[in-house]
């Protein structure tokens, strides 16, 4: 049966935002005419998920009233065909603590994590529920090729691509393992989902998925990484600069906007 669970984390602060997040979520910040986190929605609907559990945080309101109907615009939810659901993350305790609160979503088939603050083009998602359905293994990540100097801003995976040895969090370039960093999307088994319920905090306090992985992996579990095609492009929001380039780039693609660069 197709996975067609997916989990949004979205009870990040976006500090690095401020003063643009004060009163509003990073995953509200609008990108041409919709904000960030319809876009990976829409992405996540246009793969053939029916079903979207919001894992969220303090100051988050704003994306349940942006999904839910509006009476008063005389419109109903959103997005038809499919189911939009919320809980809590109560405590800041990491991206791990927040994917885990998913875990009766993917009790039985896995689940899609998807992270809010960041778009990716194309049809990644469709791709990775192909290759965990078709290898079924515990997880399957997507990653891309990064600059050298880059690899301390991300999760960085060793070993070869379809069976995956580590996951390092932000290593020092010159102790870093690869350069194929974590893209932003996931399709997670039961197993990892239940693995991270019980990892203890790890690096900064918090619960890491590096750290769940790799001990399913050591336990003789599979991993595999999907490269990100060329047309699969990631656009991350989590700085000004890179918020800047996601709405640049989305306005010279649209043809409204595309003369006037």
């Amino acid at each position: 049966m197709s996975i067609t669970d997916a989990v949004i984390p979205v009870a990040g602060l976006g500090t690095r935002l401020l003063p643009a997040t004060r009163s509003q979520p990073k995953e509200m910040l609008p990108v041409l005419d919709r904000p960030v986190v319809q876009h990976v929605v829409e992405e996540l609907v246009g793969a053939g998920i029916s079903r979207v559990l919001f894992v969220t945080g303090r100051r988050k309101r704003a994306i349940e009233d942006h999904f839910d109907a509006d009476p008063e615009l005389g419109s109903g939810p959103l997005l038809d065909g499919v189911q939009i659901l919320y809980t809590r993350q109560p405590e800041p305790r990491g991206l791990g603590d927040a994917i885990a609160h998913g875990r009766a979503l993917g009790a039985s088939d896995g689940v899609v994590v998807a992270l809010g603050d960041a778009i990716v083009e194309g049809d990644v998602v469709k791709r990775l529920i192909a290759a965990f359905e078709a290898a079924q293994p515990a997880a399957v990540i997507a990653v891309e090729q990064v600059a050298a100097e880059q690899v301390n801003r991300y999760g960085i995976v060793a070993g070869p691509l379809e069976a995956i040895t580590a996951l390092v969090e932000k290593p020092d370039p010159e102790s870093a393992p690869s350069n194929w960093a974590v893209a932003a999307r996931y399709v997670f088994s039961p197993a990892v989902l239940e693995e991270l319920a019980r990892t203890p905090p790890g690096r900064g306090g918090e619960v890491q998925v590096a750290d769940a992985l790799g001990a399913l992996i050591d336990r003789g579990e599979r991993v595999i990484a999907v490269p990100l095609l060329a047309a699969e492009r990631r656009h991350d929001i989590g700085t000004v600069e890179s918020y800047v380039q996601t709405f640049l780039h989305f306005a010279r693609q649209d043809p409204r906007f595309s003369d006037a660069h």
